[in-house]
């Protein structure tokens, strides 16, 4: 419990920082808690921890919101840091937000345990935190076309006629966080998945 008597949870939205990599696929997780931040009227994101952090209210939850400033591949320096610093059972009141190739475009899915699938900045925060017992959120940006590098495109932006259908996944991934501080994992993975 924080201070003010409301619970604290954080949420880690993944991505990489700079305009080089606004939009694109990779940072999916990003503009999610740009939207969520922007939907409860949190404060800008100062940084620290080698990350953005801002705090909003989601009924009696105050949620931590920050975005690793690390690049993707190092994500769990951040997220273990700010966790440490707010003593946060990371088993419990953390979730972590990311794109996954695996998942077609749109689909989310929510888990409360599971190995990291191939997804880096996961990989890195369960590494550091030592423990596979950790929420996530996954949105889909669908398989790289045959013969593509999986690294380019995740770094690619999304084509025109995606944008709509992930712009519904970020408001519903927006939903699911908020869910997610009034409910327990399982309610939200019965509503998500």
């Amino acid at each position: 419990m924080s201070r003010s008597g409301h619970r604290l949870k954080l949420v880690a939205g993944l991505g990489n920082p700079g305009a080089k990599y606004d939009g694109t696929r990779h940072n999916v997780g990003f503009v999610t808690l740009n939207h969520l931040n922007q939907r409860f009227g949190g404060a800008v994101p100062r940084v620290k921890f080698d990350g953005q952090l801002t705090t909003i209210t989601v009924g009696d939850t105050s949620l931590i919101l920050v975005w690793p400033l690390t690049f993707m591949n190092e994500s769990g320096r951040c997220v273990k840091a700010v966790a440490n610093f707010y003593k946060i059972n990371v088993e419990r009141d953390l979730l972590v937000v990311c794109d996954d190739l695996s998942l077609p475009l749109g689909k989310l899915r929510m888990r409360a345990k599971g190995s990291a699938g191939g997804q880096k900045g996961l990989r890195s925060i369960l590494q550091l935190l030592g423990s596979q017992q950790i929420a996530r959120l996954r949105i889909g940006i669908d398989p790289p076309p045959p013969r593509w590098d999986a690294a380019d495109y995740v770094l690619g932006r999304f084509r025109e006629d995606e944008k709509p259908v992930v712009r519904e996944a970020v408001e519903q991934a927006s939903n699911a966080i908020s869910d997610w501080c009034l409910h327990e994992i399982t309610y939200c993975m019965n509503r998500i998945n």
